[in-house]
């Protein structure tokens, strides 16, 4: 058994449901954990079990029932006494359907309850529920990391203090909650469609339990125009997956990937959630994005893409949902569309910004227009600009090859 990639792959559901039966964010890691090192020096032994997950769940369950009872004995403290008696008396032989089915649901409207700041309810799910590190959390946040890690301390704290319900909430609390809910499974998609570091460009099993998790949304709330929008837009992005790496495992940009490899079943399908979204009045930002998204799956070829509809979208975008990424892909869509000079414009002014000064694919982006419009020497600085700032291995590559690429070039012309 490879347990690294069990871990990866099964731990934020193996925690959400001990969240759910302990009652408590901190005691459910920290006995997950002595689970796990229970695990690593039995299972090489005595054999993996037959169900994995539900023997963690097992004996994480067994050592808070130990602890608690430890602390009963020198403390005598009732609530304790009362916790483990309902704990001890819960069935070990639940189904796994029961354990398993939607705890991480449930946790994401726990973590989404109206009483937390929108962006704690968002780092607090990303990190419990899909296990990205506090680091990740912070580069999507565009935050420093130690503000986002007292973040997450604080929302915990609130979740216990306020004794916050673990539970899909009722239909009259549902809307308070959505949006919240909606941003959270976007950004586990997109940590998983493009990882913030480490030598894989794509981490599929969050790109796939973000769509899992639309899926579920879609169903329980089926009136919901902005949720089918947003399982739309991942199922266009995710169909691309397989050309966005060649096979020696570099990075292969959008305009110049096999068309052959995209998967026309998730591009139908995901055209149609975005059509039926849009027949419903959905025009929110992923409406909108999952629009841009479908023009640009559905292009036969690179040079069919309808830039200027695209860059149209991204106006709208930006007036009603204005964000300095935003700000970026609509200047470059600005430039495929009318003038590679004018799209430069727009990136040169937004280098100005403080709050882009870590965002490593302003430079990038700077450094393709400059490469196209044959200004080798500017390229080129922009391309180390982005070296400093990118994370990811396999993008640090392809920015590496372009700054080699382009410095020939520049040593050419001399």
């Amino acid at each position: 058994m490879d347990f690294e990639k069990f871990h990866r792959e099964e731990s934020g559901r193996i925690l959400s449901t001990l969240i759910r039966l302990l009652g408590d964010f901190d005691l459910a890691e920290e006995m997950l954990q002595e689970a796990y090192a229970i695990a690593l020096q039995k299972w090489p032994t005595e054999g993996t079990p037959a169900n994995p997950r539900a023997w963690l769940i097992s004996t994480a369950r067994h050592k808070a029932i130990d602890r608690m009872r430890r602390n009963q004995r020198f403390e005598r403290k009732a609530e304790e006494i009362a916790k483990t008696s309902e704990i001890a008396a819960r069935p070990e032989s639940e189904r796994e359907e029961e354990m398993f089915a939607d705890d991480r649901l449930r946790l994401i409207f726990t973590c989404c309850h109206p009483s937390l700041p929108m962006e704690a309810r968002v780092a607090l799910t990303l990190r419990t529920v899909c296990g990205i590190t506090t680091e990740e959390i912070s580069r999507a946040f565009l935050v420093p990391l130690a503000t986002m890690a007292q973040r997450l301390v604080r929302a915990k704290g609130k979740i216990r203090e306020a004794g916050i319900p673990y539970r899909v909430p009722l239909n009259g609390e549902l809307q308070d909650r959505l949006d919240g809910v909606l941003l959270v499974v976007y950004l586990i998609f997109n940590e998983g469609y493009l990882a913030s570091s480490g030598d894989a460009l794509i981490r599929r099993e969050l790109c796939a339990e973000a769509i899992r998790l639309g899926r579920v949304l879609c169903s329980l709330l089926p009136n919901q125009a902005e949720a089918q929008a947003l399982l739309g837009l991942m199922l266009l992005h995710d169909s691309r997956r397989d050309a966005r790496v060649s096979a020696d495992g570099e990075l292969i940009l959008l305009e110049e990937q096999d068309r052959s490899l995209w998967h026309r079943e998730q591009i139908q399908e995901g055209t149609g959630l975005v059509e039926s979204a849009l027949r419903r009045g959905a025009t929110g930002v992923y409406a909108l994005q999952a629009s841009i998204a479908a023009l640009h799956a559905n292009a036969k070829t690179a040079q069919e893409t309808d830039w200027p509809q695209i860059a149209g979208l991204y106006d709208v975008l930006l007036r009603t949902h204005p964000s300095p990424v935003i700000e970026v892909n609509r200047a470059v869509a600005v430039a495929m569309a009318r003038s590679l000079e004018e799209g430069l414009a727009l990136l040169d002014e937004l280098e100005k910004r403080e709050e882009l000064k870590e965002f490593h694919l302003l430079p990038a982006a700077r450094a393709d227009l400059l490469r196209r419009l044959g200004r080798a020497s500017e390229a080129a600085e922009a391309y180390r600009r982005a070296l400093t700032l990118a994370t990811n291995d396999i993008e640090r590559r392809f920015l590496q090859r372009r700054l080699v690429e382009i410095e020939s070039q520049r040593d050419a012309q001399l």
